[in-house]
Protein backbone atom coordinates (compact mmCIF):
# COMPACT_ATOMS: atom_id res chain seq x y z
CA UNK A 1 0.00 0.00 0.00
CA UNK A 2 2.97 2.20 1.08
CA UNK A 3 4.54 1.81 -2.43
CA UNK A 4 1.12 2.38 -4.43
CA UNK A 5 0.42 5.71 -2.31
CA UNK A 6 4.06 6.94 -3.37
CA UNK A 7 3.12 6.31 -7.01
CA UNK A 8 0.92 8.50 -6.67
CA UNK A 9 2.84 11.55 -5.73
CA UNK A 10 4.68 13.39 -8.41
CA UNK A 11 8.13 12.34 -8.75
CA UNK A 12 9.19 16.04 -7.86
CA UNK A 13 7.90 15.69 -4.65
CA UNK A 14 9.21 12.37 -3.66
CA UNK A 15 12.51 11.87 -1.26
CA UNK A 16 13.77 8.85 -3.02
CA UNK A 17 15.94 10.17 -5.01
CA UNK A 18 17.39 13.33 -6.81
CA UNK A 19 15.57 14.86 -9.39
CA UNK A 20 16.93 17.21 -12.42
CA UNK A 21 14.71 19.24 -14.13
CA UNK A 22 15.83 19.64 -17.97
CA UNK A 23 15.18 22.18 -20.18
CA UNK A 24 14.95 21.55 -24.25
CA UNK A 25 16.34 24.52 -25.87
CA UNK A 26 15.90 23.39 -29.66
CA UNK A 27 15.40 25.03 -33.13
CA UNK A 28 16.65 28.01 -34.49
CA UNK A 29 17.21 30.99 -32.77
CA UNK A 30 14.94 33.66 -33.60
CA UNK A 31 12.55 36.53 -32.27
CA UNK A 32 9.04 36.18 -32.99
CA UNK A 33 7.05 32.79 -33.48
CA UNK A 34 3.72 31.75 -33.81
CA UNK A 35 1.36 28.96 -32.60
CA UNK A 36 1.73 27.00 -35.63
CA UNK A 37 5.91 27.71 -36.01
CA UNK A 38 7.18 27.90 -32.58
CA UNK A 39 11.20 29.26 -32.75
CA UNK A 40 13.79 29.71 -29.77
CA UNK A 41 14.13 32.86 -28.16
CA UNK A 42 13.74 33.93 -24.15
CA UNK A 43 10.25 34.52 -24.88
CA UNK A 44 9.88 31.06 -25.13
CA UNK A 45 11.84 29.72 -23.01
CA UNK A 46 11.62 31.98 -19.46
CA UNK A 47 9.24 30.63 -18.03
CA UNK A 48 11.15 26.93 -18.15
CA UNK A 49 14.58 27.96 -16.79
CA UNK A 50 12.74 30.06 -13.97
CA UNK A 51 10.54 27.14 -12.96
CA UNK A 52 13.41 24.70 -13.57
CA UNK A 53 15.98 26.65 -11.42
CA UNK A 54 12.89 27.05 -8.62
CA UNK A 55 13.16 23.37 -7.86
CA UNK A 56 14.72 23.71 -4.58
CA UNK A 57 16.16 20.23 -4.03
CA UNK A 58 17.92 19.94 -7.23
CA UNK A 59 21.59 20.35 -6.98
CA UNK A 60 21.50 21.19 -10.65
CA UNK A 61 20.12 22.41 -14.25
CA UNK A 62 20.44 20.63 -16.74
CA UNK A 63 20.28 21.90 -20.56
CA UNK A 64 19.33 19.86 -23.73
CA UNK A 65 20.67 22.41 -26.66
CA UNK A 66 19.86 21.56 -30.23
CA UNK A 67 19.85 24.58 -32.30
CA UNK A 68 21.76 25.57 -35.82
CA UNK A 69 21.87 29.35 -34.36
CA UNK A 70 19.85 32.28 -35.39
CA UNK A 71 19.68 35.93 -33.78
CA UNK A 72 22.58 36.67 -31.44
CA UNK A 73 20.72 38.76 -29.33
CA UNK A 74 18.66 36.14 -28.32
CA UNK A 75 21.46 33.94 -28.02
CA UNK A 76 22.95 35.91 -25.63
CA UNK A 77 19.98 37.29 -23.87
CA UNK A 78 19.22 33.41 -23.45
CA UNK A 79 22.65 32.92 -22.27
CA UNK A 80 22.14 36.02 -19.49
CA UNK A 81 19.24 34.90 -18.18
CA UNK A 82 20.65 31.36 -17.52
CA UNK A 83 23.75 32.32 -16.13
CA UNK A 84 21.87 35.02 -13.61
CA UNK A 85 19.61 32.20 -12.27
CA UNK A 86 22.40 29.59 -11.36
CA UNK A 87 24.05 32.44 -9.88
CA UNK A 88 20.68 33.26 -8.18
CA UNK A 89 19.87 29.82 -7.06
CA UNK A 90 23.07 28.34 -6.79
CA UNK A 91 22.54 25.62 -8.70
CA UNK A 92 24.87 24.01 -11.39
CA UNK A 93 24.21 23.97 -15.10
CA UNK A 94 25.02 20.96 -17.23
CA UNK A 95 24.56 21.73 -20.71
CA UNK A 96 24.32 18.32 -23.06
CA UNK A 97 24.48 18.69 -26.77
CA UNK A 98 22.35 17.18 -29.53
CA UNK A 99 22.88 17.26 -32.93
CA UNK A 100 24.17 20.55 -32.98
CA UNK A 101 24.70 23.38 -31.20
CA UNK A 102 26.71 25.59 -33.27
CA UNK A 103 26.95 29.37 -33.85
CA UNK A 104 24.35 30.91 -32.01
CA UNK A 105 23.20 27.43 -30.73
CA UNK A 106 26.96 27.47 -29.02
CA UNK A 107 26.62 30.65 -27.33
CA UNK A 108 23.69 29.18 -25.24
CA UNK A 109 25.80 26.33 -24.41
CA UNK A 110 28.38 28.77 -22.37
CA UNK A 111 26.43 29.24 -20.27
CA UNK A 112 26.89 26.21 -18.88
CA UNK A 113 29.33 24.78 -16.11
CA UNK A 114 30.13 21.93 -18.43
CA UNK A 115 29.32 20.49 -21.80
CA UNK A 116 28.66 17.40 -22.55
CA UNK A 117 28.23 16.31 -26.35
CA UNK A 118 28.05 13.18 -28.15
CA UNK A 119 31.12 12.03 -30.16
CA UNK A 120 28.80 12.97 -33.58
CA UNK A 121 27.17 16.43 -32.55
CA UNK A 122 28.34 19.48 -33.89
CA UNK A 123 29.54 21.96 -32.25
CA UNK A 124 31.46 25.36 -32.73
CA UNK A 125 30.90 27.58 -35.68
CA UNK A 126 32.29 30.53 -34.09
CA UNK A 127 31.45 33.36 -36.67
CA UNK A 128 28.48 35.95 -37.50
CA UNK A 129 27.16 35.71 -41.09
CA UNK A 130 24.39 37.30 -42.65
CA UNK A 131 22.12 36.25 -45.88
CA UNK A 132 19.75 37.89 -48.35
CA UNK A 133 18.40 37.61 -51.95
CA UNK A 134 18.60 40.42 -54.34
CA UNK A 135 15.83 41.41 -57.18
CA UNK A 136 16.90 44.22 -59.17
CA UNK A 137 17.01 42.40 -62.46
CA UNK A 138 13.77 40.70 -61.54
CA UNK A 139 12.03 44.00 -61.44
CA UNK A 140 13.52 45.03 -64.87
CA UNK A 141 11.97 41.75 -65.82
CA UNK A 142 8.44 42.38 -64.86
CA UNK A 143 8.23 46.03 -65.56
CA UNK A 144 8.25 47.30 -61.84
CA UNK A 145 9.83 50.54 -60.69
CA UNK A 146 11.22 50.67 -57.29
CA UNK A 147 10.78 54.10 -55.66
CA UNK A 148 12.30 55.03 -51.99
CA UNK A 149 11.70 58.31 -50.74
CA UNK A 150 14.10 58.85 -47.70
CA UNK A 151 15.01 61.71 -44.94
CA UNK A 152 18.81 60.57 -44.16
CA UNK A 153 21.39 59.30 -47.20
CA UNK A 154 22.01 55.65 -45.60
CA UNK A 155 18.40 54.80 -44.81
CA UNK A 156 18.13 52.33 -48.03
CA UNK A 157 21.09 50.57 -47.07
CA UNK A 158 21.49 47.35 -48.18
CA UNK A 159 17.90 47.62 -49.76
CA UNK A 160 17.56 44.02 -51.52
CA UNK A 161 15.02 46.22 -54.58
CA UNK A 162 18.02 47.87 -55.39
CA UNK A 163 22.00 47.28 -56.71
CA UNK A 164 24.58 46.11 -54.04
CA UNK A 165 26.62 48.44 -53.15
CA UNK A 166 30.37 48.24 -51.91
CA UNK A 167 30.04 50.81 -49.14
CA UNK A 168 27.13 48.92 -47.84
CA UNK A 169 28.85 45.69 -48.17
CA UNK A 170 31.67 47.06 -45.94
CA UNK A 171 29.37 48.91 -42.95
CA UNK A 172 27.81 45.50 -42.87
CA UNK A 173 31.42 44.14 -42.20
CA UNK A 174 31.86 46.27 -39.62
CA UNK A 175 28.86 45.38 -37.62
CA UNK A 176 29.47 41.64 -38.46
CA UNK A 177 33.39 41.84 -36.76
CA UNK A 178 31.88 43.35 -33.79
CA UNK A 179 29.83 40.94 -32.69
CA UNK A 180 32.54 38.59 -33.96
CA UNK A 181 34.47 40.35 -31.49
CA UNK A 182 31.85 39.76 -28.46
CA UNK A 183 31.30 36.17 -29.59
CA UNK A 184 34.91 35.32 -29.18
CA UNK A 185 35.05 37.06 -25.45
CA UNK A 186 32.30 35.16 -24.10
CA UNK A 187 34.06 31.52 -25.44
CA UNK A 188 37.52 32.99 -23.59
CA UNK A 189 35.65 34.24 -20.57
CA UNK A 190 34.14 30.74 -19.99
CA UNK A 191 36.39 28.81 -21.75
CA UNK A 192 39.32 30.13 -21.92
CA UNK A 193 41.29 27.72 -19.49
CA UNK A 194 40.84 25.13 -21.53
CA UNK A 195 40.78 25.72 -25.08
CA UNK A 196 43.47 24.86 -27.02
CA UNK A 197 45.49 27.57 -29.36
CA UNK A 198 43.81 26.56 -33.01
CA UNK A 199 44.29 29.25 -35.33
CA UNK A 200 40.74 28.36 -37.03
CA UNK A 201 39.44 28.25 -32.92
CA UNK A 202 37.41 31.37 -34.44
CA UNK A 203 37.05 30.89 -37.69
CA UNK A 204 33.44 29.74 -38.68
CA UNK A 205 34.44 26.17 -39.09
CA UNK A 206 32.52 23.25 -36.81
CA UNK A 207 33.49 19.98 -35.68
CA UNK A 208 32.14 16.73 -34.48
CA UNK A 209 32.25 16.66 -30.22
CA UNK A 210 35.08 14.22 -30.59
CA UNK A 211 37.28 16.58 -31.86
CA UNK A 212 35.13 19.61 -29.86
CA UNK A 213 36.49 17.70 -26.82
CA UNK A 214 40.31 17.77 -27.99
CA UNK A 215 39.26 21.76 -28.77
CA UNK A 216 38.16 22.71 -25.67
CA UNK A 217 34.74 23.29 -27.11
CA UNK A 218 33.00 20.92 -24.50
CA UNK A 219 34.14 19.13 -21.38
CA UNK A 220 33.36 15.55 -21.84
CA UNK A 221 31.34 12.83 -24.40
CA UNK A 222 28.33 11.40 -23.35
CA UNK A 223 24.34 11.79 -22.75
CA UNK A 224 22.10 13.36 -20.30
CA UNK A 225 20.50 10.00 -19.14
CA UNK A 226 24.10 8.42 -18.28
CA UNK A 227 25.65 11.12 -16.70
CA UNK A 228 22.90 11.83 -14.44
CA UNK A 229 22.87 8.71 -12.75
CA UNK A 230 26.63 8.64 -12.98
CA UNK A 231 26.83 11.77 -10.84
CA UNK A 232 23.80 11.43 -8.56
CA UNK A 233 23.34 7.78 -8.16
CA UNK A 234 21.23 5.21 -10.21
CA UNK A 235 17.81 6.49 -8.62
CA UNK A 236 18.80 10.01 -9.73
CA UNK A 237 15.69 10.94 -12.21
CA UNK A 238 15.27 13.75 -14.74
CA UNK A 239 12.19 15.87 -15.44
CA UNK A 240 11.44 17.75 -18.68
CA UNK A 241 10.01 21.01 -17.68
CA UNK A 242 7.72 21.34 -20.51
CA UNK A 243 6.49 24.85 -22.34
CA UNK A 244 3.16 26.40 -20.32
CA UNK A 245 0.21 25.33 -22.28
CA UNK A 246 -2.61 27.41 -23.28
CA UNK A 247 -6.38 27.16 -23.27
CA UNK A 248 -6.55 24.05 -25.18
CA UNK A 249 -3.93 22.19 -23.79
CA UNK A 250 -1.62 23.28 -26.98
CA UNK A 251 1.88 24.61 -26.29
CA UNK A 252 2.46 28.03 -26.89
CA UNK A 253 5.78 29.91 -27.75
CA UNK A 254 3.72 33.48 -26.61
CA UNK A 255 0.65 35.60 -26.23
CA UNK A 256 -1.42 35.94 -29.32
CA UNK A 257 -4.80 36.28 -29.86
CA UNK A 258 -7.41 34.94 -32.70
CA UNK A 259 -6.08 35.66 -35.96
CA UNK A 260 -8.69 36.48 -39.29
CA UNK A 261 -7.97 35.28 -42.85
CA UNK A 262 -5.56 37.80 -43.72
CA UNK A 263 -3.48 37.48 -41.10
CA UNK A 264 -3.26 33.35 -41.32
CA UNK A 265 -2.51 34.34 -45.09
CA UNK A 266 0.28 36.39 -44.36
CA UNK A 267 1.67 34.13 -41.82
CA UNK A 268 1.34 31.28 -44.07
CA UNK A 269 3.79 33.32 -46.93
CA UNK A 270 6.11 34.19 -43.99
CA UNK A 271 6.53 30.58 -43.18
CA UNK A 272 7.25 29.35 -45.90
CA UNK A 273 10.23 31.80 -46.11
CA UNK A 274 11.05 30.79 -42.49
CA UNK A 275 10.94 27.54 -43.64
CA UNK A 276 13.38 27.85 -46.10
CA UNK A 277 15.65 29.78 -44.00
CA UNK A 278 15.28 27.03 -41.35
CA UNK A 279 16.43 24.22 -43.55
CA UNK A 280 19.29 26.06 -44.97
CA UNK A 281 20.48 27.05 -41.40
CA UNK A 282 20.12 23.03 -40.47
CA UNK A 283 21.69 22.23 -44.05
CA UNK A 284 24.94 23.75 -42.96
CA UNK A 285 25.43 21.04 -40.82
CA UNK A 286 24.64 17.90 -43.14
CA UNK A 287 21.07 17.88 -41.04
Amino acid sequence: MAEFLKRLVPQRFRKDGVVIPVVRLHGPIMSGGSKFRPTLNLASVAQQLDKAFAMKNSPAVALSINSPGGSPVQSRMIFDRIRALAEEKKKRVLVFVEDVAASGGYMIALAGDEIIADATSIVGSIGVVSGGFGFPELLKKIGVERRVYTAGENKVILDPFQPEKQSDIDYLKTLQLEIHDIFIEMVKARRGTVLADDPDLFSGLFWTGRKGLALGLVDRLGNLRDEVRTRYGADARIELIGAPKGLFGRRTPGVGGLMGADQIAAQAAAGLAETLEEKAMWGRYGL
